[in-house]
Formats: structure tokens, sequence, C-alpha cells
């Protein structure tokens, strides 16, 4: 009910956001005619269609967008051929007798015989400008479509779509009965019909042009700070907690918030959503979104001495902001990785900036440990203090940054996803890129391991703290009891996405330490792949622990960090692998014992 009350008010707020002004004028020009038989088809049919492409878009991801994007410019043609006989139907008819011709007859069936107008050429219309409208995706429409992605497109993703575009249509026929009465008013006083006719036409050829020459994407995207854009993001804060920094697609640290992070950084710019559909070529323009700041706030580097951004002029610059146990981070190395061996000759850098969420990703020892065995060659800047972090703006692991050869950031994608786009963005910015036609084909790249794409579709848990700071869906009969030891039990019966300890453990804000061999945690969930984050206090011997799935040994759905036995040894602090099932995707319940004491547990992420 919250979600559905959120996307109808984020709907309704779209009015005021310059991406419905192409709409607006239309709406008006039916501002004289029935409500029942012009107005309320013509939002109809716009709403719908709308709704349709926008669940397309979370189901059928760049195939939907090449669909929408082809409807789009059969719109733009006949919303031209409409605002032609609007403007000057004379001139129209003389130069461009068929199509003028075409766009009259149009105009006189959605008028009707005797000036009613049909409701079947309404709704026509209306299709017409829910497929223009489309693109017009502020934060609310991100939230849905982010929660499509994590939990699957279903029918309550495509019944919040459809809360969305009610909200719009709502508002525009407010708009509709008072503009109608405005115009009614001036053409009763004044006579000036003809010329509000005229104006109208004016506009939608306006609105047509700016579209179709990309003119409005770059317009739209600049005017990020809309109205609509601060009071939805206001609301997404408001029942979201707004709590950040966020992990990127399925790492934040609750189930809004995990929405609300996605959907931050699907609207960060207000022309996101527009540039996603526009993508499909190179011509578009790319925006200007600020500048690669100083690197000095580095407390140390890997791979490279340190750079600054003045040595990086002249280089196309991709900043790879990650932190070595995110699980997000991880399954984005393999595409930051290729990109950094296949562009490195043509004058691309990559930079990985290390900002740590815990604080053993602080220990330079270990971030070089692991950007040896993640097989990280490029340059890595450990931004311990945030300072690099602070100076992007950035909120958000992972999240990528491309700045081309003048020291200009021009793309950015936050969590994981959109890695098409950004290596057509790389090939676009590098020399000879914008000159000639870049190279198109994609790297065909897979991960493997911790580093394998995610099985999204499937994922119906996310990502849980074992620290009391951040703790969610503890059942263990005894309660917390922070930063003192507490022997723990778990229940019989667990439901999914809870879970409980179950030995001594001392439970601090951010990991939960085990005391005496022996303890176990238990988790019911529901994902292809189960990670947890493990350590050990430093210079403690390794810990050796056992793994069960359902009760069984977890055979051929063990991690890579586990055998088919379920036995395993954590030998430093990072994120472990300890389930990944094949075939089908059930509840199951998870069991880690850990056969000696001294162990430190950190978070759960699945994928």
């Amino acid at each position: 009910m919250l979600l559905t009350i959120l996307a109808f008010s984020g709907g309704a707020l779209t009015i005021l956001s310059p991406c419905i002004l192409p709409v607006l004028p239309l709406v008006f020009s039916r501002s004289d005619q029935s409500f029942v038989r012009s107005g309320l088809p013509l939002l109809a049919g716009m709403a719908l269609t709308f709704a349709a492409v926008a669940s397309l878009a979370a189901t059928g991801g760049n195939w939907a967008t090449q669909v929408n994007q082809s409807g789009r410019w059969v719109a733009l043609a006949l919303f031209g051929v409409f605002g032609l006989t609007l403007l000057l139907p004379a001139l129209a008819d003389r130069l461009m007798r068929p199509l003028v011709s075409a766009g009259s007859r149009l105009t006189l069936i959605a008028e009707g015989q005797g000036g009613k107008p049909r409701i079947v050429s309404s709704v026509l219309l209306g299709v017409a400008t829910g497929l223009l409208w489309a693109p017009c995706a502020g934060p609310i429409l991100g939230l849905v479509l982010t929660g499509a992605a994590l939990h699957g497109a279903n029918a309550g993703t495509t019944w919040l779509l459809l809360s969305y575009a009610a909200g719009a249509a709502t508002s525009l026929a407010i708009a509709l009965f008072v503009g109608g009465r405005v115009l009614a008013a001036m053409k009763r006083s004044l006579g000036v019909g003809e010329w509000i006719r005229r104006a109208i036409g004016a506009t939608i050829l306006c609105g047509v042009a700016a579209i179709a020459t990309g003119a409005g994407t770059t317009v739209l995207a600049g005017l990020s700070q809309s109205p609509a854009g601060g009071l939805e993001a206001k609301l997404v804060e408001r029942f979201s907690g707004g709590a950040a920094p966020a992990k990127g697609a399925d790492g934040v640290r609750d189930g809004a918030q995990k929405l609300a992070g996605a959907m931050h950084a699907f609207s960060a710019t207000r022309g996101g959503f527009i540039r996603r559909i526009a993508a499909s070529t190179h011509d578009v323009p790319l925006p200007v979104e600020g500048r690669l700041p100083s690197l000095s706030g580095a407390v140390e580097w890997i791979n490279s001495p340190p750079l600054t951004a003045e040595q990086l002029r002249g280089k196309v610059v991709v900043v790879d902001v990650w932190t070595y146990s995110c699980i997000n981070c991880l399954r984005t190395l393999p595409y930051v990785k290729a990109w950094s061996k296949q562009y490195r000759d043509r004058g691309l850098v990559v930079i990985g900036v290390h900002a740590p969420e815990f604080a053993f990703e602080r220990d330079i020892g270990n971030v070089k440990r692991a950007t040896h065995d993640l097989g990280v060659d490029y340059p890595v800047a450990v931004d311990n203090n945030f300072a690099i972090w602070r100076s992007l703006g950035n909120q958000y692991w992972p999240a990528l940054y491309i700045v081309d050869g003048e020291g200009r950031i021009r793309y950015h994608q936050f969590g994981e996803g959109g890695y098409g786009r950004s290596e057509q963005v790389i090939q676009q910015l590098l020399p000879g890129g914008g000159q000639t036609k870049p190279v198109t084909a994609q790297l065909k790249i897979e991960g493997s391991g911790t580093q394998m794409a995610s099985d999204m579709k499937d994922v119906r848990s996310g990502e849980t703290y074992i620290g009391f700071s951040q703790a969610e869906g503890f059942v263990s009969p005894e309660g917390v009891l922070e930063n003192s030891p507490r022997t723990y039990s778990t229940p019989s019966n667990i439901a999914l996405n809870n879970w409980g300890l179950a030995g001594s453990w001392n439970i601090g804000a951010e990991y939960a330490t085990l005391g005496a061999a022996h303890g176990k945690i238990v988790y019911r969930f529901h994902a292809r792949d189960l990670h947890l984050v493990l350590g050990t206090q430093p210079g403690a011997r390794p810990v050796r622990f056992r793994v069960t799935i359902d009760g069984a040994p977890p055979g051929a759905a063990h991690g890579s960090d586990v055998a088919a036995d379920g036995s395993g040894t954590i030998d430093g602090q990072r994120l472990y692998q300890l389930v990944r099932q094949p075939g089908d995707i059930q509840d199951r319940t998870f069991a880690i014992e850990f056969l000696d004491p001294g162990v430190n547990a950190y978070a759960f992420t699945f994928g």
C-alpha cells in the first residue's frame, strides 16, 4: 500500500517536471471538447501505454528499449503532422498534401462528426502521447523499476506502474479542466481561438523538434533539479529513511533503502532514463556532470605511484569506486578489468578508488592482498578517509564515473549493470570515437566464483547485517545483548529472511564474535548464491567450519569456498561464497557451524 501511494504521488508530481512539456500542448488542445469522449480516453490511452512500455523495460531490458525507441519515432511523426495541421493548415495542405491530409483526417476523426469526438481516435492519440512520455522517469519510477529488477517483474510491478501513470493522468485531468475553463473564457471574451490553435501547434512542433534532434535529452538532463525531482526525492527519503552511503543493486542495508539507493542512482540526473533509451546510438551528446576531482586524498596507491587529475589530462579515465568485500563490486570487476586490458593502448586509464565499508578493509595489507588475489592490475587509490568519495559526491558501492580527455565527467553508473552502455561511452570518448564510427562490438565477459553475474530473478533475500547497529530479521529467542557475551539458540522453525545464532556470541555494532567452538549461524533464504563476510582477529589461527543446507551437506550446491561435504576454512577477512545452487531455486535453510572460536561474522549477501 505504501509503494502504491508513493507511485501515485510521484506520477501526480510529474506535471511539475520539464519532461511533461511535450504532452501538455496536446492535452490543452482538447480542452474545449467532451472530457468523457476526448480527454478521458486520451489520458487513459497515455497511462496504459506508458505502463505497458515501462513494464517491458522492467522485463525486457535492451529489447524493450529498442521497441520503445521505434515507437517514439512513430509518435513523433504523428505529433509533427498534428502540429502542422494546427499551426499552418493551408501551407501544410499545399506543401505536404499527403501527410497533412492524413493528419487532418485524424484530427477530424478525433473530433468526430457533429463536434462529437470519437473515443477510439482519442485513445490512439493517447497511445502516441504515452510513447513520448515514457522516457519521463522520475525517482519514484526508478523505485518501481528497481523493485522489478530485484524481485522479478510481476502483477505487483504492473500495478505500481499503473499507479504511477494514474497519478500523472489525474494531475493532467485537473489541468485539463482548469485549462478548459480558462481557454473557454478567453475565446468568449477575446475571440483568440485561432491564435490559441496556432500557438498550440507551434509548441507541439517545438517539442517534436527538441526530442527528434536530441536537444530535449540534453536540456532535460540539465534540468535535474526540477521541482518534481526534488519533491519525489523527499517523498522517497521520507518513507525509506534516506540512509547513505549504500551499496548498489542488491547491497543496501534493507529492502526500502535498497530500492531508494538504486532509485537515487537511477535519477541522479533527471535525464537518466531518457539517456538510456537514447543510448542505442553513439550520436547522442553526453552531458557534462562535473570534473574529475583531485586524487590527493588517497592514503596509499597500489599498482602505481600517486596520480593527479592534471597528469590524467588527455586520457579517458574510468573511476571505479569499490570495496573488496562488497559482492556488487566483485561482480562488476570482470568488466572493469576487461576494459582496462582492451582499451589501455588506445588511451584508457582505469583507477579503482577503494573506499572501505568495514574496519578490516582499512588495513592496507588486506587491500593489497585482495587486489592481488582478485587480479586487479590497474592503479588503486586507497581512500580510507573518503576524501575522493566526498569530492565525487558519491553515495554508492559500486559507482562508475567515466571522464573525458579534458577532465570532465561525462557518464556514471551506480550499482551493477549498464555494462554495454558504459563500454559504448568509453569507445565514444577515446581518440577517434567522436569523429569515426567507434567499435561497437561488446566484449564477451563472464566472471566466475564470487565475480559471476547474479541471478536476480530468483533472489528473494537481501543483504543482512549481523552487527546490532544494522541487524534485522534476528529471531533467536534470547534477543540481542549488545557488546556482551551471551549464549544464544535458534528456533526450530525459521521464516524466510530470518536468522539466528547458536552458541556463545558477543554481538558488536559491526560484527558478532564467537567465543567458544561449535557456534552456529542459521538463515532461511531464497537465492542461487549465499555469501557471508567473515574474518578472524589479526594473527589468529584459521577457523574451520561446516556448512549444511536443510540439514545436509551442500553437495552440488556448495560455493567456491566450501567443499561438497560442507567443510571449509576461514583464512582471511573477506567475503566467502558458501552456497551456489544449481537448478530450481527454493526456500532453503542454511547453517554454518564454526569448529573453532574467534570468528567475526559481518554480513550476508545474495545473488
